[in-house]
């Protein structure tokens, strides 16, 4: 416990864009002095004429509780000869023009629940982390190398109580934790923790980007939730959203009565879109807050890695009639993943682009932006607009599911089906499906198939595992009463299985990045929309994967192989206790020589319709 008091040092490194733990200095800290504690408030507001501390501590009165102005580019302090923890406060601007705000604390740690708006003075000190062999495990890891499997999940929806009451974070580390483990995922990606005032913004549109939210409890409840997830051998990525940011009056919005936190011109400002506004990212301010933010989460909270929201809207200027680069945000991001990298080399920058901005993924002093993974969004769209089709027109759109080969190794590829495509109106995954009933759930367990077997590591949404017909509705929770009806218990075993075979086949994970690890097998046969490759291992072992996306299935179906074995079926998402018609390879197969597909070898085997199936050299 010390004291919080700017030196000029900090003041510095804060002005210059460079303090990246400006959370020691800004906000509400306790200090010992002697025998007695103090709490310091600290913040940044550039054009306020006076700044007064106010709460449940003076009856909401700031008189005698004005900070000091520490220099002259708008930092104030105040040191108050009391502990006040768990007392709620909030800052009184008062501006050049006369008007007064109140507004929460931009380096707050905890916040009073919705619908209050007050910051609450909270010590993040004292939590005994459990974690330690997850951490030497990861710094061991090349996750370039290793399965990377996502569960994305919104804490509030996920499952509620009787009541329609939300869990809090501890419970929802007892339930969410085994359920996924069981499912097979290796990470839990968490939709913005941040606080806010508004649920159905589901986090995107923060007023707090150092507190977590108090909708599922306490910080230091969230520190148990990341614990708790390592020490049962889960990853934990947080959705951060560094580009814009809520304007509801008791935020960063206007707050000093000028625009510190966001651009001066509207234009370049208002995110018209999202109803929010843009961080001024040319700000050096803003970055040291904004980097800062970055790494006050993997400091405090272990988190392993982010996925930052909506890249290209800082990529490129908003509001604009064509594609307009703007050098602040592509600085900024190069700077923010520089010093996370220097901070933690092993946290996963994930970005969540839609551009073809060239060398997402590449190092910063390589020319690229620094991340170390990015979104297939081409992937997502064209897969799931030949998944939406009917099969008798797939034939004329073949490339939606080839060419994905032609780029997939320009960047390092998470491939996602998010949130972003089961919600207003897109409808949920197994309703996108064509056909009837039976048609649809085999459709989607040939996506699912697909999807492991695709070269790059995996997202998907919380409840995809039941394959609702009903999309994410994102006040209620997810379709828990599906499980008792016969063909989604059928899926989720298909998906389970599938997933941890994903987790065991090295062909499947280690060469994701790498173009040795996947060969075309037959990519022209339009006429029947089935599809062949082979995905390899370091070592160079083969798993071929088929896939059907029509209709009929077939016996004896002549395909070609990369040498004389004999091939068992590792998968196939027709069987029986899947919901299948049961067309599948009981029988190891014998691979015959001659030329076939370009292979030395071919095999004679069942296809499926509307079926994947993985076969591999018998050992």
């Amino acid at each position: 416990m010390t004291a919080a008091y700017p030196t000029d040092f900090d003041l510095h490194l804060f002005h210059e864009g460079n303090l990246f733990q400006a959370y020691d200095l800004f906000g509400a800290h306790l200090s010992r002095i002697d025998q007695n504690i103090y709490t310091s408030f600290c913040v940044w507001a550039p054009h306020a004429k006076q700044v007064r501390l106010v709460g449940s501590f003076n009856n909401w009165n700031g008189e005698g509780y004005s900070l000091q102005k520490v220099n002259n580019e708008g930092i104030w302090y105040i040191q108050v000869q009391k502990n006040l923890e768990g007392e709620l406060y909030k800052y009184e601007m008062l501006t050049e023009t006369g008007e007064t705000y109140l507004k929460t604390d931009p380096y707050a740690f905890f916040a009073e629940e919705r619908p209050g708006t007050a910051s609450i003075v909270y010590s993040l000190e004292g939590y005994k982390w459990h974690d330690q062999l997850w951490q030497n495990n990861k710094k061991q890891s090349a996750i370039y190398e290793k399965p990377l499997c996502i569960y994305e999940v919104h804490l509030g929806t996920w499952k509620r109580k009787e009541d329609g009451t939300l869990y809090s974070y501890r419970e929802l580390a007892d339930q969410v934790i085994p359920y996924v483990k069981e499912l097979g995922f290796t990470h839990v990606e968490v939709m913005p923790v941040t606080e806010h005032p508004y649920d159905r913004s589901w986090g995107y549109q923060g007023t707090g980007y150092f507190a977590a939210t108090s909708r599922y409890g306490e910080p230091k409840d969230f520190m148990y939730f990341v614990d708790q997830c390592h020490v049962h051998g889960l990853g934990v990525i947080l959705d951060w959203v560094p580009g814009h940011f809520c304007k509801d009056a008791h935020g960063l919005h206007r707050l000093d009565g000028g625009y510190s936190y966001e651009y001066e011109n509207s234009w370049d400002r208002e995110n018209y879109i999202w109803g929010t506004a843009n961080f001024d990212l040319g700000k050096t301010e803003v970055q040291s807050f904004l980097i800062s933010n970055a790494v006050f989460w993997l400091d405090y909270f272990h988190i392993d890695g982010f996925r930052v929201d909506a890249v290209a809207n800082i990529i490129y200027w908003p509001n604009r009639d064509h594609l307009e680069v703007n050098p602040f945000g592509l600085k900024f991001l190069k700077k923010l993943n520089k010093a996370v990298f220097q901070f933690d080399p092993d946290v996963l920058m994930i970005a969540e682009d839609s551009t073809d901005w060239p060398q997402v993924t590449a190092p910063v002093h390589m020319g690229g932006l620094g991340f170390n993974y990015k979104w297939n969004m081409g992937w997502m769209n064209d897969v799931l607009k030949y998944m939406e089709m009917h099969w008798h027109q797939r034939s004329d759109h073949h490339h939606l599911i080839s060419f994905s080969l032609m780029y997939a190794y320009s960047e390092n590829f998470i491939l996602p089906f998010s949130h972003d495509e089961v919600v207003h109106g897109k409808k949920s995954l197994l309703n996108k499906m064509p056909g009837d009933y039976w048609q649809k759930f085999a459709q989607l367990r040939l996506l699912m198939g697909f999807l492991m077997a695709h070269p790059g590591k995996k997202l998907l949404f919380m409840g995809s595992e039941l394959a609702p017909f009903s999309e994410w509705k994102d006040l209620e929770e997810i379709d828990w009463h599906l499980i008792e009806y016969e063909m989604h218990q059928k899926f989720r075993e298909y998906f389970i299985n599938l997933l941890h075979l994903y987790k065991r086949a090295e062909s499947l994970f280690e060469l994701d990045h790498d173009p040795r690890g996947f060969q075309w097998i037959d990519v022209h046969n339009t006429k029947q929309n089935v599809y062949s490759f082979i995905r390899r291992n370091k070592e160079g072992s083969p798993l071929i994967v088929i896939c059907n996306f029509g209709e009929y299935g077939y016996e004896n179906y002549r395909i070609g192989v990369p040498e004389v074995s004999w091939y068992e079926e590792i998968l196939n998402s027709d069987k029986k206790k899947y919901g299948g018609s049961g067309q599948i390879n009981p029988a190891p197969l014998e691979a015959k020589k001659g030329d076939f597909h370009g292979q030395p070898a071919y095999v004679h085997m069942t296809i499926p319709p509307f079926g994947v199936v993985y076969i591999q050299p018998k050992i």
